[in-house]
């Protein structure tokens, strides 16, 4: 079993990094940190209508200004697509997944 510490911060690029995300991330950053662990960050930007280029620069500038470093690159989930489908896909035939079919009224 791997016991290395990974943490992250994944925050949603629909504005700017707020004390909220900002408590998070500094929550994740010193447990990672304190565990001689990694923390990364991952940008959430799916949501395409509401996902803008100046937030994903404002939250960079928050977290830069708050001395909070991740590890690695930037990660971006809307350039993992394929990736996740791949693991869902696994999950279903092995058994470890099923299909909802419910409406959205019904969830």
């Amino acid at each position: 079993m791997n016991s290395e510490i990974i943490t992250r911060f994944a925050p949603s690029p629909t504005g700017y990094l707020h004390i909220g995300g900002a408590r998070t991330a500094l929550f994740n950053w010193l447990f990672s940190k304190n565990k001689n662990g990694k923390m990364f960050l991952r940008i959430e930007d799916t949501d395409k209508t509401r996902s803008t280029k100046e937030a994903i620069d404002a939250i960079l500038f928050g977290m830069e200004w708050l001395g909070l470093n991740w590890d690695g690159d930037v990660i971006f989930q809307s350039q993992r697509i394929d990736r996740h489908k791949e693991v869902a896909y696994k999950l279903l035939e092995s058994n470890n997944a099923y299909y909802c079919y419910c409406t959205q009224i019904e969830l």
